[in-house]
């Protein structure tokens, strides 16, 4: 009677994975293996490993590795301090609130700080710098990637702090370590699962992006998450499109293996 139940709760959700992940994925599969006129052919996969495609895919790997980097270095000081603040969960919440944001929104909010007649190039002028070309660079992308992917760190960390037990900190303290010491050998091995949860969610969104790259960085960055929507919005060769997903979704599960939990 109990399994009964459980199956029909579960019914739901079965169909849900069904429709919304797995057939999606298996379409994506499909469409890889035909070229524009709908002809089955494998050149998709012979393209990829061009040095074009190559070159791209070691780019998306690199910004995603910058903004990973950038985003855990800012998040971890910053949760840290958190535990310590005495309104912890408003300070939390006041950081997670810019997620509830639509990205479109967020993204064209820095066109107009980062723009010739922007804040940012005010600044400037007042410093005696003089108007600089921010839009459009490497700076403006990984400043705007992080500031939309730093909640994502931020939050696990956090939690892996919270859930830190003190009396280690203490006893090592106790023991005559020092501060750093104390973080180096107790406080960050500890919460690593946090920092592994941070990484996978922000590294891997971070491989597909292509709506900062496009409205922030000008095309001057190209992602594969830029090259799948030229593929299927632009030149309309699904194909090509599909094959560079597939190679995408691979890559992304092979780190999320890898940075996984380990018993």
């Amino acid at each position: 009677m109990q399994n009964r139940i459980r199956n029909v709760y579960l019914a739901p959700y079965l169909l849900w994975i069904v429709l919304f992940v797995i057939a999606p994925l298996l379409l994506v599969l499909y469409y890889s293996f035909f070229d524009i006129e709908g002809h089955f052919t494998l050149e998709n996969y012979e393209k990829f490993f061009t040095p074009v495609y190559l070159k791209m895919t070691l780019s998306s790997f690199w910004y995603a590795f910058l903004i990973t980097a950038f985003s855990l270095l800012i998040a971890y000081p910053t949760a840290y301090f958190l535990t310590k603040t005495k309104h912890k969960q408003l300070w939390l919440l006041l950081i997670i609130l810019p997620t509830w944001i639509n990205l479109l929104l967020k993204t064209y909010a820095f066109l107009g700080i980062f723009g010739t007649y922007g804040t940012a190039n005010a600044l400037l002028e007042v410093l005696g710098i003089g108007k600089k070309q921010i839009l459009f660079t490497d700076f403006s992308f990984l400043f705007v990637s992080v500031y939309i992917f730093i909640p994502f760190m931020i939050l696990p960390i956090f939690n892996a702090l919270e859930k830190l037990n003190p009396s280690f900190v203490d006893a090592a303290r106790d023991l005559g370590a020092s501060s750093w010491t104390t973080f180096r050998r107790v406080i960050f091995p500890l919460t690593l699962d946090g920092v592994k949860s941070g990484c996978q969610a922000v590294f891997i969104p971070a491989l597909s992006l292509f709506m900062i790259t496009r409205l922030v960085a000008g095309n001057r960055v190209i992602t594969l998450g830029t090259a799948i929507e030229q593929h299927f919005l632009v030149t309309q060769d699904w194909g090509m499109g599909a094959t560079i997903a597939v190679f995408l979704i691979l890559a992304m599960v092979i780190i999320m293996i890898a940075t996984g939990k380990r018993k």
